[in-house]
């Protein structure tokens, strides 16, 4: 079973909220569709589920074209936002209502309650009410009625969203060890990269109804396709900045002028020598890949610090050197102060390079 979108697209009027994508999600895949608020990942959602209809391009759910179909012919799972769990229900009564549609039995009804129960930790509340249940518990719950079919695919709208930091954490770990277990395609759609980067076995980054990155949540952080990804992905922020390149050698070796008249001399990936010198770039590095040094060296930046922020085993300073602004984590016991004088370095092969399109520079696929 796959769930596969040729060039889907749906328009709202003259507005494109979804446009021309292509992805496939294999069986027994996880995906999080991110980005940010409005990118059309709901909307994309919504068109598997057959709960919106595509103006053009085509859902196949297991090879077959599903665009026409009722929603309910389309057999998936949809779990929405909100739990949307009915007062005077108990929770086994909310388990067991979409089995009563399949017309199983009584005895294979209540087979079926036992077993989510059991892999949800349910199984001691299940003669609860909705009133009863803590945040935590309505969420299981809510996930609990989606497995407990057989449906084609799951579906996940902001699974999490409504939940406090620690529920949240305790959350994805326990979804994720289910949904290894359904042996279904799986599409998740969030804002919180934290969920996505933690939870899928793949990630689609959107940006205003398209996708700009595909590929595992590894490959997304440590190797982003566009200035976007980059920026989007990430905490701190990756840092951003614009310089000229002054030259290149083959092995990556390079130099880049910034405003202010500093300078830098990195080695990067070799592709920086297919730009002319001269050319406009912008320098993408991790806080956590920056490193300060006592004495300027020619893969430095002198700066000073503005804030100081303690992250507990971390430090997060921001910096700057009159024209740009840098993020730079260190280590909890690295002494730092506001308005100190320091050197940041650029070690070698942390620094991704951008053209003025907004595409990286990569010689490797």
């Amino acid at each position: 079973m796959t769930i596969e979108l040729r060039k889907l697209t749906k328009r709202f009027g003259s507005l494109t909220a979804v446009d021309a994508i292509d992805l496939t999600v294999d069986d027994g895949e996880v995906l999080c569709l991110l980005g940010p608020s409005g990118c059309g990942k709901t909307t994309t959602l919504r068109m598997v589920a057959g709960l919106e209809s595509a103006t053009e391009g085509d859902v196949m759910l297991g090879g077959k074209r599903v665009n026409e179909l009722a929603p309910r012919e389309h057999n998936v799972e949809m779990s929405f936002q909100y739990y949307a769990l009915y007062p005077s229900l108990s929770v086994a009564e909310h388990l067991a209502y979409p089995l009563h549609a399949e017309k199983l039995s009584a005895s294979e009804i209540n087979k079926r309650v036992a077993q989510v129960a059991k892999t949800l930790q349910l199984e001691k509340i299940l003669r609860r009410t909705p009133s009863q249940l803590a945040e935590g518990e309505k969420q299981r719950v809510a996930v609990g009625r989606s497995i407990i079919r057989d449906p084609r695919c799951f579906l996940f709208d902001e699974p999490l969203s409504r939940l406090d930091v620690q529920l949240r954490e305790e959350m994805r770990g326990e979804i994720k060890e289910v949904l290894q277990g359904l042996s279904r395609p799986t599409v998740i759609v969030t804002h919180d990269q934290l969920e996505a980067l933690t939870m899928a076995d793949r990630i689609a980054v959107m940006r205003d109804g398209r996708i700009e990155q595909v590929d595992t949540p590894h490959n997304v952080f440590q190797s982003p396709s566009n200035l976007f990804v980059a920026g989007f992905i990430g905490t701190p922020q990756m840092n951003l900045i614009r310089a000229t390149l002054k030259g290149a050698d083959g092995a990556g070796v390079a130099e880049f002028a910034f405003d202010g008249d500093q300078s830098l001399k990195i080695k990067v990936d070799p592709a920086v020598s297919r730009l002319s010198p001269g050319a406009k770039v912008t320098l993408g590095v991790r806080p956590r890949n920056l490193v300060m040094s006592a004495e300027p060296t020619e893969d430095s930046l002198s700066t000073k610090i503005d804030m100081v922020e303690p992250m507990g085993a971390e430090t997060l300073a921001h910096m700057h050197d009159g024209y740009h602004s840098l993020r730079l984590v260190t280590d909890w016991r690295v002494p730092l102060a506001e308005g100190d004088h320091v050197h940041t370095r650029f070690p070698p092969n942390t620094t991704h390079i951008f053209t003025e399109d907004e595409q990286v520079l990569r010689s490797r696929p």
